[in-house]
């Protein structure tokens, strides 16, 4: 595999980088062995002790040593109790707040009967709930700077933040949250959810909970002036007289300015945030020293639009490139998969040669240590920046989409037309989601080589094929190379993929398609096989493949629509998109997270705010009363 393309996949994982604590969990299931930690910290503080004692008749370190001791303790503590706090169980019971007995119903209603009987009869009293009401930050049409969209991004996040735990939120924070974002430009959305995301992940997997807390800073100078101290201690005895070998002073040195150094990174780290800069402090004095170093870190954060259809190119300055790696808030990319390339490629020859039998052991043998998954990934899945122009399509068609869009029966209404097809329809609606996935991936993938750029009717129609393009290959990646992702609606995802390789594969195969041929004569020869009966209808139902039922698709789309067929693949896919965006829980999205989070979670951060995904109250919370 290419160097420059091995560079861009590993810089995937450099997404959500922590610049505030070190990384606590790797992942969520990392959270939930806290115990174990604890469990760990008791045993080995216990083991250490004891050598330690046993050391102090003739240990001429020993004040040193117990300085390093309970700076040790320290971090592991503050480890255990991040990783617990940051568990599922431990972020919920933080959110939780008091029991809410409400009016004792008990006592009212003999209050009331008590009152019934007499004279004057009692008056029942309508009692409003409280008013519903929203905050206006900012007028539409403007751009908000740096710290504001941090601002804006901490506001929300410590409101949205029980999304994670499935809380229920307030009719008038729903209306604060949609009124808010609809009258932001589409970037600036992006921007602030990409902060608000970003708090999340520090949330769960670092130690940012402790640390941000006054015994965090007490704890973490102790901890601190502990090292400076023993490093001090060590460096004014005469070694000469304790140690045989040098070798053990260096690195004794060693170890000491490292542990040094690295607090002073952490240190550095914990000043120039996201929760420094959404700080009341900081936001009360905009126009301190502090406050302008925060806006140049800022700046360094802020979006990289990629190449767009504008052809305008990216700096490729060196310092340019590190700053997108290492200071970005998430990739500003999608990972594509296609399943017409992958089944070309992997097509076996009729007639092997014999410099292709290494390849084909090769195969066996990975496939035989399960790694085949993993060869797969990184030969066949690629990295496509997400421009501007897309985000904001994807932003104005979840906006105008009911709260119960399904998975492109919105669009198909929606559509001028006096009759649907009825397997347009049924592509839709009648199957399941993986399976609607499927279809509508295989025709967006036969129809798009035979529609060039000078076969599309105009600009539009064009930004809209490369749109499903992009789409179509991003959810099947997430079908089927990110299965725990989508595991809420994948359904039987993985055996319709193996199924439809399969076919595609004997069909290149029989027609000697593999190899050298180019996918758009590969597709090509899969349009031109006649499809006057359904392929179950011929083959039966065990077999679970649906590549010419996506052929089907894409001939009754092109029929039926014309040139409006790219407008409307376009439409269904953010459909798809933000049904599964929706319908995966948040806890999957929790997950991503680490993995340098995924425009799925943007989009259902988006939902979220625009009132469509999440728990609302739908009551006024009226009640009565007497007098």
């Amino acid at each position: 595999m290419h160097p420059k393309k091995i560079a861009g996949k590993a810089s995937r994982r450099i997404n959500y980088i922590s610049l505030d604590n070190a990384k606590s969990a790797f992942s969520l299931e990392d959270n939930a062995l806290w115990l174990r930690h604890f469990l760990g910290l008791i045993f080995q503080v216990i083991a250490v002790g004891y050598v330690f004692v046993q050391s102090l008749p003739s240990n001429k370190l020993w004040v040193p040593t117990s300085l390093l001791l309970d700076a040790g303790v320290i971090k592991y503590a503050e480890r255990t109790r991040a990783l617990y706090l940051t568990s599922f169980d431990g972020f919920r019971k933080s959110l939780q707040t008091e029991a809410d007995p409400g009016e004792d119903y008990a006592t009212w209603m003999e209050d009331y009967d008590a009152k019934k009987g007499a004279a004057p009869t009692p008056h029942i009293i309508q009692v409003p709930g409280a008013p519903i009401f929203w905050k206006l930050h900012g007028e539409e049409g403007d751009v908000l700077d740096d710290i504001s969209v941090v601002e804006h991004a901490h506001r929300f996040f410590e409101i949205f933040r029980g999304v994670l735990a499935d809380l229920i939120f307030s009719k008038s924070e729903q209306f604060d949250s949609k009124y808010f974002f609809s009258k932001k430009s589409s970037g600036d959305a992006l921007r602030i959810i990409s902060v608000e995301l970003n708090f999340m992940y520090q949330v769960l997997y670092t130690k940012v909970v402790v640390v941000r807390s006054k015994l965090g800073y007490i704890l973490r100078f102790i901890s601190f002036s502990a090292v400076v101290v023993a490093l001090l201690m060590f460096s004014s005895l005469e070694k000469s007289k304790s140690f045989n070998n040098n070798v053990d002073v260096v690195i004794t040195y060693i170890l000491l300015y490292g542990a040094i150094f690295l607090d002073g990174i952490a240190f550095f780290t914990l000043v120039f945030s996201d929760w420094t800069v959404a700080t009341p402090m900081v936001q009360g004095k905009l126009g301190s020293f502090m406050a302008i170093l925060l806006g140049k870190y800022l700046k360094l954060r802020r979006p990289n639009w990629s190449i767009t259809n504008t052809g305008h190119q990216q700096s490729s300055n060196f310092l340019d490139w590190g700053r997108r790696l290492l200071f970005r808030r998430w990739s500003e990319s999608v990972s594509c998969f296609n399943l017409i390339d992958y089944c070309l490629k992997e097509t076996p020859k009729l007639n092997h040669k014999f410099l292709d039998y290494p390849g084909v052991i090769y195969i066996e043998v990975i496939d035989f240590f399960g790694l085949k998954d993993f060869r797969d990934q990184l030969k066949y899945v690629s990295i496509k920046p997400l421009s501007k122009e897309l985000w904001y399509f994807i932003f104005k068609r979840v906006f105008e989409y009911p709260d119960d869009a399904g998975t492109g029966a919105f669009t198909l209404q929606t559509i001028e037309r006096n009759n649907y097809c009825q397997r347009l329809w049924h592509s839709v609606t009648g199957v399941d989601y993986d399976q609607s996935l499927l279809l509508w991936h295989v025709a967006t993938e036969l129809c798009y080589n035979s529609d060039d750029d000078h076969g599309v009717g105009n600009v539009v129609d064009q930004e809209r094929r490369e749109y499903s393009k992009l789409l179509s290959d991003y959810m099947l990646y997430l079908l089927v190379m990110q299965p725990a992702v989508m595991s809420s609606i994948a359904g039987i995802a993985q055996k319709r993929f193996q199924d439809t390789c399969a076919e595609a594969k004997r069909f290149f195969s029989q027609r000697e398609s593999g190899g050298g041929v180019k996918q758009e004569e590969a597709k090509r020869r899969i349009l031109q096989v006649s499809t006057d009966f359904n392929s179950v209808e011929v083959r039966g139902d065990k077999c679970k493949s649906v590549l010419f039922e996506g052929s089907i698709l894409a001939k009754e789309l092109e029929d039926q629509f014309g040139e409006k067929k790219w407008e409307v693949r376009s439409e269904v896919w953010v459909e798809l998109l933000a049904y599964a965006a929706g319908r995966c829980g948040p806890k999957s999205h929790a997950q991503v997270l680490s993995r340098g989070g995924e425009l799925l979670s943007h989009v259902w951060l988006l939902m979220v705010h625009f009132g469509k995904v999440g728990q609302f109250q739908r009551r006024s919370g009226d009640r009565i009363t007497f007098h």
